[in-house]
């Protein structure tokens, strides 16, 4: 767990469903405990990178809708008003405690750039020396792989991309379910979690099943996907429920929470 209890520099990931009540609207003490427990890690002396989904599920909510829409555009249209509600709160969540957020919104094709993916590793490395923390999504409205479901937009993968352009020490991500199981545990009431995973093979890929919450576009499949690629940049990963954000504490202290994947850097 030495990985994990010495890392300093920790990108975290939140989904969909952990910011949000099944009707899209944003749990407000859900997101309030999340932005002062990273404020809290910050002042401790880590460094802290904030991955987020929400935009188009805060987008649906916002403006009352009863379901997300299928097609590219309103998709796109709801993640720009969702954007903006999303940063807009937490800025004023992380602001209550004397932290300053800026907001740094990703395509696939600037990441792939060699002369724009420097731009935005530069950005990231002088943001988190001013003791900022970034806040970063993908950036739906112009982006459409995510929104037409194409496997490369969804944000687990995005949050293992950004963990490599920023050499973290750790990944965390925070989802609806407290890791990965030996078999579904919505099904089956003896499907036993799985603490640590060594290696990510096709056997534990198979484990991961399909998608999850029907408010984001991931699942399981793509976190274990989104640690396959961290690991391979020797990054430790642990995926973990995001219900209770005070458990990044528990993290930290060295307790076993979650699922763990892979031994970090040597």
């Amino acid at each position: 767990m030495s990985a994990i209890t010495q890392a300093k520099r920790v990108v975290v990931k939140v989904g969909t469903s952990t910011l949000t009540y099944e009707n899209g609207k944003i749990n407000l003490r859900r997101m309030e405990s999340l932005c002062k427990v990273l404020s809290d890690l910050q002042n401790s002396g880590r460094e802290i990178i904030l991955v987020t989904s929400g935009a188009i599920g805060v987008g649906v909510g916002k403006l009352g809708l009863t379901e997300r829409p299928q097609e590219t555009e309103k998709k796109q249209a709801l993640a720009a008003v969702g954007q903006c509600e999303l940063m807009f709160m937490y800025d004023k969540f992380f602001g209550e405690y004397n932290c300053t957020v800026a907001q740094v919104l990703l395509t696939g094709d600037v990441v792939s750039s060699p002369h724009s993916k420097q731009n935005v590793i530069n950005t990231f490395q002088e943001l988190i020396a001013m003791n900022i923390i970034p806040v970063v999504n993908e950036n739906d409205t112009v982006a459409v792989d995510e929104l037409v479901g194409m496997q490369i937009g969804d944000n687990d993968t995005l949050s293992a991309i950004v963990a490599k352009l920023t050499d973290a020490d750790l990944l965390v991500i925070l989802t609806d379910i407290d890791g990965l199981y030996d078999a579904n545990p919505r099904a089956d009431s003896n499907a036993k979690r799985i603490p640590f995973v060594r290696e990510v093979t096709p056997e534990v890929i198979a484990l991961a099943g399909g998608t999850g919450s029907n408010r984001g576009t991931g699942g399981m499949r793509t976190k274990v996907s989104a640690a396959a690629i961290a690991n391979e940049a020797g990054i430790c990963c642990c995926v973990m429920s995001g219900a209770n954000p005070k458990n990044l504490y528990h993290l930290f202290d060295g307790e076993q929470i979650g699922t763990v994947f892979g031994t970090g850097k040597q």
